[in-house]
This record gives structure tokens, C-alpha cells and sequence, in this order.
């Protein structure tokens, strides 16, 4: 039975709350309670690239090289954009939407301001594998950009997913702790 619904960012962020540096607790409530913040100046170019790399909108704002060599790593044919996947994993329900799909592959579209390989290896997107499995799915790739280069990160439907895993066991004993600071009411399934 279900008694959680995640997404990969909200579990992302508490990855980071986990391994300390500068995010505090307040930062992962907001983000747990889905308060709104405005969109940056990087999130911004970050949604354009993406709408230019797969929509072919706005490119000349972008180095037409790097768009050129993006493109190459993008699955041919493009069978499906923005594609909804969910995965139960014991009593979550995992659900978020991944850029876009081949016929064997998934890619997520990533932009940055400096990269350092490898990033992704933990990455809670990497579960979208096993929610796009049924469909033919086999490999996972992160196209990446600092707008000068291009990188790319593949991981296979044999990647480890046990850090994960143990992330989002942690992650819903946080929220049982702080059950009465989460306002967002699709966290928490009520039965009917």
C-alpha cells in the first residue's frame, strides 16, 4: 500500500540536506512544502537551452557548435518528450517526468555552470531506469552542459541503486519526525 509520493528533486534535495555544506533545514521544508521561490537567471537559460537543443526555439541565443554536438548524443528517432514515469518502491510511490526517451534510452537535459565528472552516479533520476523498463528502457544519460563543452553520463539498468534506496528510507523517517511541518498534502497518501 502507498504511504509516500517523492520526486526526484525533492529527494535530490535531501540528499544534499544529508551531506551537509550550506543547506539547512528550513531550505528542505520549503522544499518539501513545494514554497514557491523565483526562477534564476540559470534555471532560465537552463529551460531555454533545452526548448532550443529539442524544440529548435530560440537557438540563436546559444553556440550553435555546442547545440550541434548536444544534438548528437540525443537518441534518433526522439520517440517521446517529457515522459511520465512512475516506479513503486515498498510503500513510495516514485513519480517525475523524464526529457525524453529513444527506443532504448532516457535523457535528461542538464545545465551548468561548472561540471566535475562523475555527478549524476547518485542522482534519484537514475530511478526512472526501473519505471521505464516495461517500455524497453536499458540505459540512462545525462547530456550536460557548461555552455563550452558537452558531457555525457550513462548509467545502466545494473547501476547500484542502493544509496537511493536507503536515501528515501531516510527520507521518510524525516518525515514521520516532522510530520507536522510538511503542508504539501501529496506527500503523504491517505487511505481512503
Amino acid at each position: 500500500m502507498i504511504k509516500y509520493r517523492f520526486y526526484p528533486t525533492l529527494l535530490n534535495v535531501f540528499s544534499r540536506y544529508l551531506a551537509g555544506g550550506n543547506f539547512t533545514m528550513q531550505q528542505l521544508l520549503d522544499t518539501i512544502n513545494r514554497v514557491p521561490t523565483p526562477t534564476t537567471a540559470a534555471q532560465e537559460r537552463g529551460v531555454r537551452f533545452e526548448d532550443a537543443v529539442v524544440k529548435g526555439e530560440d537557438e540563436e541565443r546559444f553556440n550553435p557548435d555546442i547545440l550541434e554536438k548536444f544534438r548528437r548524443y540525443l537518441p534518433r528517432p526522439i520517440v517521446e518528450t517529457q515522459v511520465y514515469c512512475q516506479y513503486e518502491i515498498d510503500d513510495v510511490l516514485f513519480y517525475g517526468y523524464v526529457d525524453l526517451i529513444g527506443k532504448f534510452k532516457a535523457v535528461d537535459i542538464k545545465t551548468t555552470a561548472s561540471y566535475q565528472h562523475p555527478r549524476y552516479t547518485f542522482n534519484h533520476q537514475n530511478l526512472y531506469l526501473h519505471a521505464l523498463k516495461k517500455r524497453g528502457i536499458r540505459l540512462m544519460e545525462y547530456l550536460i552542459t557548461d555552455f563550452r563543452e558537452v558531457y555525457v553520463e550513462s548509467y545502466s539498468l545494473t547501476h547500484p541503486i542502493d544509496k537511493q534506496l536507503e536515501e528515501i528510507r531516510l527520507f521518510k523517517q524525516f518525515l514521520e519526525e516532522h510530520r507536522e511541518l510538511i503542508s504539501d498534502p501529496k506527500i503523504f497518501v491517505t487511505p481512503e
